[in-house]
């Protein structure tokens, strides 16, 4: 019945050819054509698209979405969260042929994020293509990547995912909390901030240290801003940089993340880098 990976992030944008350069160019995902004209669809492996970004008046997630295995689990899970008070609503038939999934349920965690619990991607078989990477992202059984929000009360929103959705605890950064469910050393994060949740973080991941290379080549060459220099994490072991987003998104762009294949005990880190991610302030005006 647990959520098996994050299967994607929908975005509302204010500047969707910002958007367009930012996933195409810079990330090197693969844009394909949706059932919305005015939304941007990008793929990175054999799942529909994994990114959505629509227009919106401000920026906002919309939805994170995670995979769980089948129909009954769904039902299942949606029991438990109702039995939490919080109200779950289900995806219209054309929501989910949007979505390219079978069946999927929307509510707000207790942070106040957006969340849809889906089932049964529709594969298309067109093999994915991403001319800018001369390896692949790193998905499969671990899924998009992984994606850090915010709550108000993070104790609360922590104890919503372990003991309602089935996430484990990997580790602690302070009052950051950092939460796996497959092979993944973390598919989701939560950190504190006054006032409903909010997305502050996307990590994707490359199968090859060249293509995080050729990625900052791509940032310098697009004007992307960097937000951490290279470096390499004291958590997941990932090699990394980051940059921000047309919205300040933090983004992570990383290689070799640990694989937790077994029950390990959960442990509090000090430093977030071994070496490396020098802090630069997001860019002003």
């Amino acid at each position: 019945m647990a959520i098996r990976s994050l299967g994607y992030i929908r975005l509302g944008v204010t500047d969707m050819e910002r958007w367009r350069v930012f996933g195409e160019d810079f990330l090197g995902m693969m844009r394909v054509e949706g059932g919305d004209q005015e939304s941007l669809y990008f793929r990175i492996d054999h799942y529909p698209p994994r990114l959505v970004v629509s227009p919106a008046g401000e920026p906002t997630m919309s939805a994170m979405g995670f995979e769980v295995m089948n129909e009954r689990d769904l039902v299942q899970l949606v029991s438990t969260v109702e039995a939490e008070g919080i109200k779950v609503t289900a995806g219209t038939p054309a929501e989910c042929a949007e979505r390219r999934v079978t069946g999927f349920a929307r509510f707000l965690d207790p942070g106040g994020n957006p969340v849809e619990l889906f089932y049964g991607p529709v594969l298309d078989h067109v093999r994915v293509r991403t001319p800018l990477l001369g390896s692949s992202f790193v998905t499969g059984d671990m899924g998009m990547g992984h994606a850090i929000v915010t709550a108000e009360d993070v104790k609360a929103t922590f104890d919503f995912y372990v003991r309602v959705l089935g996430f484990v605890e990997r580790n602690t950064a302070g009052s950051t909390y950092f939460l796996g469910c497959n092979p993944r050393h973390h598919t989701f994060g939560i950190t504190p901030r006054p006032g409903p949740g909010k997305l502050v973080h996307i990590m994707v991941e490359v199968a090859d240290l060249d293509d995080v290379g050729l990625a900052l080549d791509r940032a310098a060459e697009l004007g992307v801003p960097m937000m951490n220099t290279l470096g390499k994490h004291t958590n997941d072991h990932m090699v990394s940089f980051y940059v921000y987003s047309p919205e300040f998104y933090a983004i992570e762009v990383g290689w070799n993340g640990l694989r937790v294949t077994a029950e390990e005990p959960t442990y509090e880190i000090t430093e977030g880098a071994f070496w490396g991610h020098k802090f630069t302030p997001p860019p002003v005006g």
